[in-house]
């Protein structure tokens, strides 16, 4: 059952007060944007992470003082599917990384439609450990995102809840190289648990 989307005012501080299974029950009664909703740049931060792995990977890869996560960013291509990346500022630079695809598909933890961010289409870092990202709107202009990346089914599994909110500017353009021929397959597109 979908609960109505929470107080604007009230969410981001409500959501950044839960742990990971309390964003995950949150999750899994939130309705997913439509592909056209969300377009611009969104800005960014995780929240509470699900052990202490997860805790410094975040660190180190997105809360890192010299190249800071800034932002995630959207553009539709059609009504099925668009573009994305990420933004970081590196040494005061404003840079792009992580290219991804977006689209509607079956949650991997309720399989209950879910805005999904596919980064296996491109060649980045994200893309070579099955970097999958799921967000579904929790208020207008704040979006609840469950990442996951791994190599095995139980690693992504594994909820690392960020935040969202905006948008905050314009999408700056597409990045990244497409991997010749990819289709999503069970990694990046589980379904429900099983």
């Amino acid at each position: 059952m979908r609960l109505v989307p929470m107080d604007p005012d009230n969410a981001v501080a409500e959501l950044s007060l839960l742990d990971t299974g309390g964003l995950l029950d949150v999750f899994t009664t939130l309705e997913a944007p439509t592909i056209a909703e969300i377009d611009g740049e969104y800005a960014a931060v995780l929240l509470a992470q699900p052990n202490l792995f997860a805790v410094v990977t975040g660190k180190v890869a997105v809360a890192n003082p010299l190249g800071p996560w800034l932002c995630k960013a959207f553009r539709p291509v059609d009504e099925n599917g668009g573009r994305g990346y990420n933004t970081f500022s590196e040494f005061g630079r404003v840079r792009q990384r992580y290219p991804m695809r977006t689209l509607l598909a079956e949650s991997r933890y309720d399989g209950a439609p879910a805005y999904t961010l596919i980064y296996r289409a491109y060649s980045s870092m994200c893309g070579s450990i099955h970097m999958v990202d799921e967000v579904r709107r929790a208020a207008p202009g704040v979006y609840l995102g469950m990442g996951t990346w791994g190599f095995t089914d139980a690693q992504r599994r594994v909820p690392r809840p960020f935040l969202l909110t905006g948008p905050v500017g314009p999408y700056r353009g597409d990045i990244g190289t497409a991997r010749p021929g990819f289709t999503p397959g069970r990694r990046e597109l589980p379904g429900p648990p099983a």
